[in-house]
């Protein structure tokens, strides 16, 4: 039996003192996050592979994990961002037609360290009563003493710029689309397309990636766009040197509000192009258009947070990844709030009433779903293209 089979023990601290003793899987070692839960049922690599997960440590609620293994083409970026990841129980013998390795391994390749065997009820429902908090993960020094300790005096998350761990150093161009199995059912994507061969000419997105999930340029790319990514760190002129017909601001990790040159960037750009936001990309921009950013007690995350879209009155059960949310009563009066989470009332989407500018908090790209909201990205294009 190989060492990542055996029995090593490995213990999750958090800056309240309480410790939780298990397994440990993946990668040997230590790392200090803000602890936080995900309720998705799936798409626990899609979870992994999220950069937007920079600086946390991820619990999954849904019981079993890795049954189905990992695949190299349902990928959100390149590398694995998050510091630890926790689970009740760690499927060990994947079984699908797809998998190529079983998620232990995908993790200790990665250097990521996981945990198991301990109560995750009792975790997330410490965190759903007292808030996300740091804590640290460790294989290596299991005194409980000095685990808290070391909790206790590592950085919160608040006030980070994490996202200067995740940009991509240059630019690129995106030529990807959707796989079949990741065309939502009954969309028209394929009809854009086909309208695009057809030659009426494909709209320039310029994607600012902020640690952007690669679904979003799929999703971009499969409706009919031509898509340039560019750092998060580029400014209005070099991002108006790429000619666009439109801006896409990308998810990412952490609090928005350190990232001051990135909002300037933003306030200019709705002045002059059509401009979409996800997730992060909404905070910062409901910040350059005037809004103010508080954080959530834990946050929201996983594939089952229903948002109402005020517009039509429909429900739309969303995937969402976020910690932060925008004030409503800070926004200023040509700012229109269009979708409102229906479990806590905070803000899921929101427009500028005169000018082409929108974001959502939630992802409508994702994989592996819900996919209800994917007219966005139609939503966009017609906004590039009227």
């Amino acid at each position: 039996m190989s060492k990542s089979h055996t029995n090593r023990p490995a213990k999750l601290a958090l800056s309240d003192g309480t410790v939780y003793s298990g397994t440990a899987f993946g990668a040997e070692g230590e790392a200090y996050g803000e602890v936080v839960f995900n309720t998705s049922m799936t798409g626990y690599q899609e979870i992994l592979t999220d950069p937007s997960y920079c600086g946390q440590i991820v619990t999954m609620t849904y019981p079993l994990i890795g049954n189905y293994g990992v695949n190299p083409e349902d990928v959100e970026s390149g590398s694995l961002s998050l510091r630890g990841f926790v689970c009740r129980e760690l499927c060990r013998t994947p079984s699908n037609f797809r998998s190529t390795m079983p998620l232990d391994q995908y993790l200790r390749e990665a250097g990521i360290i996981g945990l198991e065997g301990i109560d995750t009820r009792a975790l997330v429902r410490r965190i759903r009563i007292h808030g996300a908090m740091t804590g640290v993960l460790s294989t290596t020094d299991l005194d409980d003493k000095s685990l808290v300790e070391k909790a206790q005096n590592s950085p919160a998350l608040v006030g980070q710029d994490l996202v200067k761990e995740v940009v991509p150093e240059k630019s690129s161009a995106w030529t990807e689309g959707l796989s079949e199995l990741g065309i939502p059912f009954g969309s028209s994507y394929e009809s854009a397309t086909a309208e695009t061969a057809a030659g009426n000419g494909q709209p320039h997105v310029v994607a600012i990636d902020y640690g952007m999930k690669w679904n979003i340029p799929r999703h971009l790319t499969q409706i009919g766009c031509r898509v340039t990514i560019v750092p998060g760190t580029a400014n209005t002129e070099e991002i108006l040197a790429q000619k666009p017909d439109g801006v896409f601001l990308a998810n990412g990790p952490g609090d928005p509000r350190p990232l001051t040159d990135a909002i300037e960037t933003i306030r200019e750009l709705v002045q002059q192009k059509p401009v979409f936001g996800i997730c992060l990309g909404q905070q910062l921009l409901g910040l350059a258009l005037g809004g103010e950013i508080f954080k959530l007690k834990f946050g929201h995350r996983g594939a089952n947070q229903p948002v109402l879209n005020k517009a039509t009155g429909r429900v739309e059960i969303t995937a969402q990844n976020h910690g932060f949310a925008i004030e409503e009563k800070s926004l200023p009066s040509y700012v229109e709030v269009t979708h409102i989470n229906l479990n806590d009332r905070t803000i899921e989407g929101l427009k500028h009433r005169e000018l082409p500018a929108f974001g959502v908090q939630y992802h409508p790209e994702a994989a592996a779903g819900p996919h209800d909201s994917h007219y966005l990205f139609r939503q966009f294009y017609e906004s590039m293209t009227a």
